[in-house]
């Protein structure tokens, strides 16, 4: 069928496919891409870039069976790829098991999360993708294929921006179930941040600070601690912290967004699923009007970087609505953000006006780039392809993998071709 013209969530993208489609089985897909010159899949759209683009056929994988196979022995899942994070957790903590970590969001497709490196929070959680222990894929030619760890090929599989083939299934390892409680702090003073930052980032399972860069002060900072199972009682939290003060009632980090869209604060335990994420499955993620960029470093520079950005606060607060910074663990996956360094995320969700927006972005670039960082391949950024290619070390490996699976380019769009296989 003809395609309508269907954007992104942010409306910031619009695909240019010339057909869209639904299928309803995986045989039905495999023989939609075995008959097409160029395919991508789409998720649930929430990526900022247009990394799922194409010219061709655009499929959404929302029309197959919503698999959840859960294995309590091995502790590992086998879920259908186009199912959403927020759809599997209540099955996983059903069967006492539950995966390490979750985005801010959980209305993300966990195919489109794994692809393009998406992450949670927390100094010993790694991203996303670092739960997989196997991918099937639907090829260029409409084979279908299993990659499991012990494939060679897997570490360039799993973080693949849909260059290797449509994922339709991926299987994740599990850790046992879990009850978690979240509390927010005001008003810390920047002087106070960047003095105890790694304190800060290291103070419970999952640490985000919110700032707008104005004035001298951080916004928040969200604590989401896990409580043992066989804690009875929870120890109070301090009602000051570093310059900061205890919330008195729930919280947005973005003004004037409605504190019920945000999981449960006030240090109410709660499962894993409730506290991990932000916002709400029922509930508008985020302001649900914005542009968002983001950029991973090296830990190590990660006080630099905050200094880096304070220092262009003029530039950079007008156009913010907030700033997150988080911390991701390393992995071993080639074109994962996190790539084998511990890093710090520098998030930023900006008002929806991208011409006014850019100067900005290109500015937090200017101050970013020289410290090594790395953009999400998901997030609005204007990164020079070659300087993107100098912090891939394994891009040359994952262009040849790339290429003998497709050899036809049926998986590549505009995005990656700029990206990825622009010397190939």
């Amino acid at each position: 069928m003809a395609s309508p013209r269907m954007t992104n969530w942010a409306g910031n993208v619009a695909f240019s496919a010339a057909d869209f489609q639904r299928p309803r089985t995986v045989e039905a897909l495999q023989r939609l891409v075995g008959t097409s010159r160029h395919v991508r899949a789409l998720g649930t759209g929430h990526s900022f870039s247009p990394v799922a683009d194409t010219s061709g056929l655009l499929v959404s994988l929302s029309g197959l069976t919503p698999v959840v196979e859960v294995d309590t022995e091995l502790a590992q899942a086998r879920v259908g790829a186009g199912l959403r994070y927020g759809d599997i957790v209540r099955r996983l903590d059903a069967a006492g098991l539950a995966v390490p970590n979750l985005a801010s969001l959980p209305h993300l497709s966990v195919a489109g999360a794994v692809a393009t490196g998406t992450h949670g929070s927390g100094v010993h959680n790694a991203g996303l993708a670092a739960a997989v222990t196997s991918l099937e894929l639907v090829t260029a030619d409409g084979g279908l294929v299993e990659i499991g760890r012990d494939d060679p090929q897997f570490p360039g599989s799993v973080v693949a921006l849909g260059c290797l083939g449509v994922v339709v299934a991926v299987t994740l390892g599990l850790v046992p179930s879990f009850r978690m409680r979240q509390v927010v702090y005001e008003n810390m003073p920047h002087e106070s941040l960047t003095a105890n930052l790694a304190d800060v980032l290291s103070r419970a399972y999952s640490v985000s600070v919110f700032t707008r860069w104005r004035a001298d002060r951080v916004v928040q900072v969200w604590l989401k601690e896990a409580v043992p199972t066989d804690r009875t009682g929870t120890d109070a939290f301090a009602t000051r912290w570093l310059g900061s003060t205890l919330a008195d009632g729930p919280r947005h980090m973005i003004d004037g967004a409605p504190a019920g869209r945000c999981t449960e604060q006030l240090g109410a335990v709660g499962p894993w699923y409730d506290r991990l994420p932000h916002f709400r499955l029922d509930n508008t993620p985020s302001s649900g009007d914005e542009l968002q960029s983001e950029y991973l470093l090296p830990i190590e520079v990660a006080a630099g970087a905050v200094d880096a950005v304070a220092r262009i606060a003029d530039t950079v607060a007008p156009v913010l609505q907030v700033c997150e910074i988080r911390t991701v663990a390393a992995d071993a996956l080639w074109l994962s953000p996190a790539y084998q360094q511990d890093s710090i995320a520098v998030h930023f969700t900006w008002a929806s006006e991208l011409a006014r927006v850019l100067p900005a972005v290109r500015a937090v670039e200017a101050a970013l780039v020289p410290l090594g960082a790395r953009p999400h391949w998901g997030k609005l950024f204007d990164v020079a392809p070659a300087q993107v290619a100098t912090g891939y070390e394994r891009l040359e490996e994952f262009v040849t993998l790339a290429s003998s699976m497709d050899p036809g380019g049926v998986f590549r769009n505009d995005f990656v071709n700029r990206y990825l296989f622009a010397g190939a």
